[in-house]
């Protein structure tokens, strides 16, 4: 059965993988029968933030978690982003952007990028933030601190 898009693309970090992720993949994998996943090289990171794993590792880390969390039952690809927008700017074949409901401007500019490129605009389908035990976001950054676990739990008072 034909999927609601053929082609979705999404992307991220994906340095220390969290419930956010996965709730984010999940919405592409329910939507789209393709997802093209845009992984941040480790220079597009240099100097934005810090990260744990390099390119190749994160890559690892992101295919044991969909295999885990999704079977392989799923279509993907995996794509190296050095630069704000991969393949969702370069191809028409791209219907949807999923977005975290904190990136979901980025799609507005990607949308002027494609009419410029006389592509036709890609829909935006924004997933909610997951939230922490505390109320706040669920974040790499913070697991890294070690404020948080992958699923939102406290692990030191904030």
């Amino acid at each position: 059965m034909s999927k609601l898009f053929r082609l979705a693309a999404t992307g991220g970090t994906f340095d220390e993988i969290h419930a956010g992720h996965i709730a984010l993949l999940s919405k592409a994998f329910d939507i789209a029968d393709k997802v093209i996943i845009g992984v941040t090289s480790d220079e597009f990171v240099k100097g934005k933030k810090t990260i744990n794993y390099d390119f190749n590792q994160r890559v690892l880390n992101l295919k044991e978690m969909i295999k885990r969390e999704f079977g392989n039952n799923v279509n993907y690809e995996i794509a190296r982003l050095d630069s704000e927008f991969g393949p969702a700017v370069t191809t028409g074949k791209v219907d949807a952007l999923i977005t975290s409901a904190e990136t979901q401007e980025k799609g507005i500019k990607l949308n002027e990028i494609r009419r410029k490129n006389d592509l036709a605009p890609a829909k935006i389908v924004a997933v909610p933030l997951i939230k922490a035990e505390d109320g706040k976001r669920i974040s790499s950054s913070r697991i890294r601190a070690g404020e948080i676990d992958k699923n939102g739990r406290l692990l030191k008072a904030g």
